[in-house]
């Protein structure tokens, strides 16, 4: 389960970077399906390493800095945020996605770091 979270976080780093990259350049022409399913990918990747992550904790296998579970939780909690607090306005949208999930990004690599 630990080797699952670790390859989990690089997963969820690169797609979180990616995802804020694709946003930040389709904020010009319009998102399509793509960076959707990219945004939504980050969103499901980082949703699936809290959930290994939980589940290392039911095992009591516990990360030696306790900054740890903070920077996990703020970086599910960033990338989900867009969702309720959004304008309406598709581009300005977009761009609160495209931020918190690079916000996300950056959490995760510091969660990355105190493991």
């Amino acid at each position: 389960m630990l080797t699952a979270h670790h390859w989990n976080a690089f997963l969820a780093i690169a797609v979180c970077a990616t995802a804020a990259a694709a946003a930040f350049a389709a904020r010009r022409r319009g998102a399509g399906r793509a960076v959707a399913q990219l945004l939504a990918l980050a969103q499901t990747v980082l949703v699936a390493q809290v959930a290994l992550g939980l589940l290392l904790l039911s095992d009591d296998r516990r990360a030696p800095d306790r900054l740890h579970y903070a920077y996990g939780t703020f970086a599910l909690l960033a990338v989900l945020s867009p969702w309720l607090y959004a304008p309406a306005d598709p581009r300005t949208r977009l761009l609160w996605f495209a931020v918190a999930t690079l916000v996300a990004a950056a959490l995760a690599v510091r969660a990355w770091m105190t493991a």
